[in-house]
């Protein structure tokens, strides 16, 4: 009886495959960041461009509760500067955060009101709340980008891939209205798909409109700004907001590699010398 049974499911999922196949995301593209590998580091010029990519435009629809405009003049940050280790006197992280409009109380009257942000703020957040958030994105809040390179898998390379994945749907894939193909956004497309269902294209369906286009933004160092550039380049910049310490943590790590293999190498010697006239 139990033959049987195990026969029929057999059967049963043979037959059915097909039609319950769904479709996967493309891997992530490979991108040779700098900050890769036990010795690798954030390449400033480069952080630099990504927080200009989404200062211009990600952060019209995105926020970064966690990053403050004195993380940007840390130690391995864009706008690090030896001569201002404290980044609260870096000038040039004093400028941008001037350039945002922070909401706050006035002290006398009790009023809301807005001021040139300091470097102690926080980056604003683009809408009041998430119900306007909401209303100004089709019904989704978007994802706060503090710890998205570390929160979504593959990391900066799905990101940088996401952001170069709009592609025009294939001819059979009807797209929902409100919503965009992306075949490295990882989903299930197979509900808008009359092809075969044993092929279902790759990919899904995203809120997000493709936010970046060849020549959008202009980069200070004369980087030629392709979609490909501004893409790995914000990508590296969320890397670095979501672990900022990573190069200290690396020179940290190796620091203690080498004193295990001294202190290694001290306890044999030791063992050596005690146990030398013994037998075994």
């Amino acid at each position: 009886m139990l033959r049987k049974v195990t026969l029929l499911a057999a059967a049963l999922f043979l037959v059915g495959g097909p039609a319950l196949a769904s479709s996967k995301a493309h891997a992530p593209r490979e991108v040779a960041f700098s900050f890769e590998g036990p010795f690798g580091h954030f390449d400033a010029a480069q952080l630099q461009r990504g927080y200009k990519v989404y200062r211009e435009v990600c952060s019209a629809c995105h926020s970064m509760d966690l990053l403050a405009f004195r993380n940007l003049g840390d130690k391995g940050g864009p706008f690090f500067d030896p001569k201002y280790p404290n980044a609260n006197d870096n000038p040039v992280v004093k400028a941008l955060a001037a350039e945002a409009q922070i909401n706050d109380i006035d002290g006398e009257t009790g009023d809301a009101m807005k001021r040139p942000g300091i470097p102690a703020d926080r980056f604003p957040a683009p809408f009041a709340n998430a119900a306007a958030a909401k209303a100004g994105n089709n019904g989704i809040v978007p994802p706060d980008l503090s710890l998205i390179a570390k929160a979504r898998a593959g990391g900066p390379e799905y990101v940088a891939s996401l952001l170069q994945g709009y592609v025009a749907a294939p001819a059979g894939l009807t797209v929902p209205a409100g919503l965009n193909y992306n075949a490295w956004f990882p989903g299930d497309v197979s509900a808008g798909w009359t092809g075969d269902h044993g092929h279902v294209p790759p990919g899904g369906f995203i809120a997000m409109a493709q936010p970046l286009t060849a020549g959008q933004v202009s980069f200070d160092d004369g980087t030629k700004s392709t979609l490909r550039q501004q893409a790995e380049d914000v990508a590296a910049f969320l890397m670095w907001a979501a672990e900022p310490k990573m190069e200290e943590r690396k020179q940290m790590g190796f620091s203690v590699l080498i004193f295990l293999i001294l202190f290694s190498g001290l306890t044999y010697a030791s063992y050596r010398r005690v146990w030398r006239n013994e037998s075994h």
